[in-house]
């Protein structure tokens, strides 16, 4: 056998080896950018009701739940209430849950106060010792808000106003009527 057969074979077999070492990263690439994003989970609480009820946070999980830490000291958690139970109304009948969650220095009659002044027709939690807090990535920025999908998968938390247009449009993606049409 001459030795350039033996060299081409050997320069084939490097080119067949060097095209499906980048096929596999293409394909490990794509599985990785098209495979949904995992996850984190978000915490199992049980959660202290403004009516003194007792809820597991799992519970609201028929849909996607958003989180809102607000305190009644903060002027932008105030100013975006509006919008809140407007999201309410609007989602909430497709599968939407919002909890307003109290932070732990605001006194529960404070609270009481404003939900009622405000007329929030959505849950609020009391975060008595900032249990739920903490189990959020240590919130201590109001406003904070998580979106939790209906697998319990936190979507995401941001800090600061939101932009209730592009929150409306991530939450009709996650709302099983959505998924279905």
């Amino acid at each position: 056998m001459p030795e350039t057969d033996i060299g081409e074979r050997h320069m084939f077999r490097k080119e067949w080896l060097a095209g499906a070492l980048v096929l596999g990263i293409v394909a490990v690439v794509a599985a990785i950018w098209l495979a949904p994003p995992a996850r984190e989970p978000a915490p199992e609480l049980d959660l202290t009701m403004l009516s003194g009820d007792q809820r597991a946070l799992s519970e609201f999980r028929n849909g996607p739940v958003m989180v809102v830490f607000w305190a009644t000291s903060c002027t932008t958690c105030v100013a975006e209430m509006p919008e809140i139970v407007e999201l309410h109304e609007t989602l909430a009948p497709a599968g939407l849950t919002i909890l307003g969650v109290a932070m732990s220095y605001d006194p529960v009659d404070r609270v009481q106060a404003l939900v009622e002044q405000r007329q929030l027709p959505y849950p609020i939690v009391i975060d008595h010792d900032g249990e739920i807090a903490r189990s959020f990535n240590e919130v201590r920025v109001t406003p904070t808000t998580v979106l939790i999908d209906a697998d319990g998968g936190v979507v995401w938390q941001r800090i600061g106003l939101l932009d209730f247009h592009r929150v409306e449009q991530e939450v009709r993606r996650l709302l099983p009527s959505e998924q279905s049409a």
